[in-house]
């Protein structure tokens, strides 16, 4: 899937700000983290009934993650950026993705006070989509029954995706985490239904790729709670204008160099564009080996080479 950077920022509407809109909408909500095949099948849904009942196929999202909020989580690491997500909700048909700033005070909203004033009066929702187990409201007190008695009195529908459904897709964003983490990029991939990825600006670096003919690209990512994979080298991709662009990525703090900073460099094969304050997105298709610490520069540029000759061998090999 051909993810574009997004330039524009996202907007997150405040709590002093209204979300009050005319268009009427069918609405599914949730964190939505990866954007995985179990999420995708919600939106499937979404945009079917959206075609069919004449409705904006929306999702309401909130940001920052709850954990952040409640139990000051700063450690917490999200497969997405809320930008990526954007671009990921969008790219699955969803036209309209609002994103909602999670506050103690909206924790507190009275499950009525949430659906009565935000979802029928702000957002003019007409219909709703939503797991058999979710919960809202303060405390996470209401269920889908509360939420199926306030659509009789508020005049909405809601479709409940029931166990059996979500169970048919045994995936979680957990399950993807953990494969990332374990350097797992083909499983992480097929959980997903697309290639993992980071999005980043080019910046300045040391330039001792340069030296040792790799020239890298190193990318800045500032979105702190953003999960990187495990320290590695990896085969990735990059659509750069309307060219796919393979190379190898390094994820880790450069021993040989004695760096103590962890950075993320990526070289390009075959390409010498400036890419300079740009932003990309790199996508992850194979973990190639460990960082390691090399006797000496001539030591790690034949590992590069090594590196770039396995990375070919399998681009030439799959299908990415």
């Amino acid at each position: 899937m051909n993810i574009k950077p997004n330039a524009r920022e996202i907007r997150i509407i405040k709590k002093s700000q209204s979300l009050t809109t005319n268009t009427a909408k069918i609405l599914t909500i949730g964190t939505f983290d990866g954007v995985h095949i179990g999420h995708q099948k919600i939106l499937k849904r979404v945009v079917a009934l959206a075609q069919k009942e004449n409705l904006v196929p929306t999702v309401l999202t909130l940001f920052p993650h709850p954990r952040m909020v409640l139990q000051k989580d700063d450690n917490i690491k999200l497969l997405n950026t809320i930008d990526e997500r954007t671009q990921l909700l969008k790219a699955f048909g969803i036209e309209k993705v609002i994103v909602k700033e999670f506050t103690k005070e909206f924790a507190n909203l009275s499950a009525k006070d949430y659906v009565q004033h935000i979802l029928v009066e702000e957002l003019n929702t007409k219909q709703i989509v939503i797991g058999y187990d979710h919960h809202f409201g303060r405390n996470r007190s209401a269920n889908i029954d509360d939420l199926k008695g306030f659509a009789k009195d508020l005049n909405f529908k809601v479709e409940e995706i029931s166990a059996q459904e979500i169970k048919d897709v045994t995936v979680s964003s957990t399950k993807i985490r953990n494969a990332l983490s374990d350097g797992q990029i083909e499983v992480a991939n097929t959980y997903l239904g697309y290639n993992y990825f980071l999005s980043g600006e080019v910046v300045k670096g040391k330039g001792i790729g340069r030296t040792l003919d790799y020239p890298t690209a190193n990318i800045l990512i500032k979105e702190s709670y953003k999960l990187i994979p495990r320290d590695g080298a990896y085969i990735v991709k990059s659509e750069l204008g309307n060219s796919t662009i393979y190379g190898m990525m390094n994820i880790g703090t450069n021993p040989t160099v004695n760096g103590t900073s962890k950075s993320i460099e990526v070289h390009f094969f075959d390409f010498n564009d400036d890419i300079y304050e740009k932003k990309l997105n790199i996508e992850f298709l194979h973990w190639l080996r460990n960082e390691q610490k090399f006797e000496n520069l001539e030591a790690l540029k034949t590992q590069l080479k090594k590196d770039k000759f396995n990375a070919l061998e399998y681009i030439k090999t799959q299908d990415v």
